[in-house]
């Protein structure tokens, strides 16, 4: 049931959809929330993927990389069912396949690649110095001050109830449509507690990934992903986990967009704990289209 309706919160509503119907032997099922969307969140579908594989893969491994196509907008109003392919199962790494489909057509694909944990060497790039959500402007604020006079797509966005929070780093930059560089640091946070399950967790880092990465790649040209006069949708989604991490606090997630040519723009991510530990690094290709004028 929809988080509108009042029953349930986002965030169980999230934990809900990640809980995948099992049809036989890597066959799986899951549904979308209703939410007035047309089209399904990728986040939501890269998400229900890994379950679909993690639920193929002995319980002491857990994903590192994942790399992932989209195909075909997802329908919301019907079904997705994930049909996982057993790759792989050697000694220390599992490799799994993962195809969605609706219609009798595949709408996406997802290979993702399974590990024990394990000791190495240790290094990672420092997390950049950036105000703690506390020092910004929070949801609530970002609401009055700046969703009156935004355009009708951002405040039905930012109105909806959602499973994930925001605080930008740099909140006029998020609402300003000049041209900037193409760069953004977020602040994002569940907006419920989830259970202290790894795997779940890594889903939901997954879901939350796929967001606000396309918006970085049209910061150099003044627009949005709410630009009605612009086509915009994920091409292809890669993740790597690094070290596992809690979802009981907020997550720096900084991007940048090294290029945006031929219709598509190019995102890069690093997820960083509250701590300045780096627990993954995300790579996004988008199509950015400006719309033939009628």
């Amino acid at each position: 049931m929809p988080a509108e309706a009042g029953n349930i919160s986002p965030m169980q509503e999230l934990i809900a959809t990640l809980n995948l119907e099992k049809l036989e032997e890597n066959l799986f099922r899951g549904t979308s929330p209703q939410v007035g969307w047309q089209r399904v969140f990728g986040g939501q579908v890269i998400a229900q993927a890994l379950v679909a594989a993690q639920r193929t893969v002995e319980s002491d491994r857990f994903v590192h990389s994942l790399h992932a196509y989209f195909m075909r907008p997802g329908d919301p109003a019907i079904p997705i069912v994930y049909e996982v392919d057993r790759i792989r199962d050697g000694k220390s790494f599992t490799t799994r396949r993962v195809v969605a489909i609706q219609h009798v057509k595949a709408i996406f694909s997802l290979s993702a690649s399974f590990q024990e944990d394990e000791d190495g060497f240790d290094h990672q790039m420092p997390m950049p110095p950036v105000p703690t959500p506390e020092q910004l402007t929070g949801e609530s604020d970002i609401l009055s001050r700046y969703l009156e006079k935004a355009p009708e797509p951002i405040r039905r966005y930012w109105l909806r109830p959602r499973p994930i929070e925001f605080c930008p780093a740099f909140p006029d930059d998020y609402f300003n449509r000049k041209r900037l560089e193409p760069v953004q640091n977020l602040w994002v946070r569940t907006t419920g507690p989830s259970p202290d399950d790894r795997r779940l967790r890594s889903a939901i880092l997954a879901y939350l990934s796929d967001m606000t990465l396309l918006d970085t790649s049209l910061y150099a040209h003044g627009t949005s992903v709410f630009d009605s006069e612009l086509q915009a949708a994920s091409l292809d989604h890669a993740m790597w986990f690094h070290r596992d991490f809690s979802l009981a606090d907020w997550l720096l997630y900084v991007q940048d967009s090294p290029s945006a040519s031929g219709a598509r723009g190019m995102t890069r991510g690093s997820l960083f704990s509250r701590s300045g530990g780096l627990i993954a690094s995300v790579a996004q290709e988008g199509l950015i289209r400006k719309r033939a004028s009628a």
